[in-house]
């Protein structure tokens, strides 16, 4: 099916640089703007990247870009991409591809000038979607009427399209959160149930972006119940069982408009305890920062716990951060609005004073500087970080 947008949808989708890239390509073959683009204009949801589909190979597309003042990467030759970067801006621009071989993580693929035939090796309906330089839609499978009623399906078999890539699983449930309307489609259903034994195959990295990508949508937790009753999350983060204690965040979140990380929220899904925290932070294989937030959120809100009040509070924020203390509030469910009114009105200050300080003092450089040290933060932090300089040093020099 062909039609043409209005005006202002193309003028998100043909912006001036891709309208230049594709005015130049299109001199030596076809070019259309493809997917995500395409699905978040017809929703009237905010877009982001814009990718690009050619019937020029890879290596045309750099020749007849880089001439042009273009910068052009190679960012994957062997499956037809090319990101040409313009204005600080890159566009991924991939050569019509069709699947000769796939194994369910890996594909090998042949290009092509069949736009059908690219259009069928997508995901979902909404994502084959493209866009000419006339303003015309092309929609081979129906999916400009998904994207408008948030109906996340499959092209062709579910399980087929499964097969050829499982990470289209976790790829289903997200793309659900973030853009499903009412029920689920029942095919999609059905073959991510079937195949969830599948999921453990996959690299802990592409897992971990499919969940963070997930747990970032205004109103997760329905495509997580489902991924529960399809028996997908007991395949790659069993300990995630918590969706009570989820849906009390999200509901914390939106009364006090104090939105949180998709961090937050898995820690919200997770036990309290920090070695699970920890277990779960490795086997995703998350950064350490990463890591660490998910096991002080794993036991701050149990520290928080009767310690709400400003000066108890204002000893937490000082220890554990503004961040975490204020994701832990919001977890813990408890006096959550003066407690955020405290974390808004007070910046943690600085201790005033330092080891060299304590060396003037007549005291020999070793590890009594150190324990003098944390002895004087503690007095300093006892006095609700109200006493300076003067009356740290002095605290200090009579103690020493």
């Amino acid at each position: 099916m062909t039609t043409t947008l209005d005006k202002k949808q193309l003028s998100q989708i043909l912006t001036p640089n891709v309208r230049r890239i594709m005015t130049v390509l299109n001199t030596a073959g076809e070019t259309r703007v493809v997917g995500g683009v395409v699905r978040d204009v017809l929703r009237a949801r905010k877009t982001g990247d814009i990718d690009l589909a050619t019937t020029l190979p890879p290596e045309r597309v750099m020749e007849i870009l880089t001439p042009l003042g273009f910068k052009t990467v190679p960012t994957g030759l062997e499956f037809g991409t090319v990101t040409a970067v313009t204005d600080h801006i890159g566009f991924e621009i991939t050569t019509l591809r069709r699947d000769v071989e796939t194994d369910g993580r890996h594909a090998t693929v042949a290009f092509t000038d069949d736009w059908r035939a690219d259009a069928a090796r997508r995901d979902f309906t909404f994502n084959a979607l493209y866009v000419d330089s006339d303003g015309h839609l092309y929609d081979y499978f129906g999916g400009a009427e998904d994207a408008k009623s948030g109906h996340v399906r499959f092209i062709g078999d579910a399980q087929a399209r499964i097969r050829e890539d499982i990470l289209r699983i976790l790829r289903f449930f997200r793309f659900y959160a973030l853009f499903g309307l009412g029920d689920a489609d029942a095919d999609a259903v059905a073959a991510c149930n079937e195949l969830a034994d599948l999921i453990p195959s996959l690299s802990a990295e592409r897992i971990a972006r499919e969940i963070k990508k997930l747990l970032t949508a205004e109103n997760p937790l329905p495509a997580w119940h489902l991924m529960t009753d399809c028996d997908v999350t007991s395949r790659f983060l069993p300990e995630a069982t918590d969706l009570a204690r989820l849906q009390k965040l999200l509901d914390a979140e939106q009364e006090h408009s104090a939105p949180t990380s998709e961090w937050v929220r898995l820690a919200a899904l997770l036990p309290q305890d920090e070695n699970i925290a920890a277990a779960v932070a490795t086997r995703l294989k998350l950064s350490k920062h990463t890591l660490e937030t998910l096991r002080v959120l794993a036991k701050l809100p149990a520290l928080l716990h009767g310690n709400l009040a400003p000066a108890a509070l204002r000893r937490l924020i000082y220890k554990y951060g503004a961040d975490d203390c204020r994701a832990a509030v919001l977890l813990g469910g408890e006096k959550i609005a003066p407690a955020l009114a405290t974390l808004a009105a007070w910046e943690s200050p600085v201790f005033p004073v330092k080891g060299e300080d304590i060396v003037k003092l007549g005291i020999p450089a070793g590890p009594r500087v150190g324990k003098i040290l944390r002895a004087a933060e503690e007095w300093w932090i006892a006095s609700d970080f109200r006493a300076d300089r003067a009356a740290v040093l002095e605290q200090v020099h009579s103690h020493k």
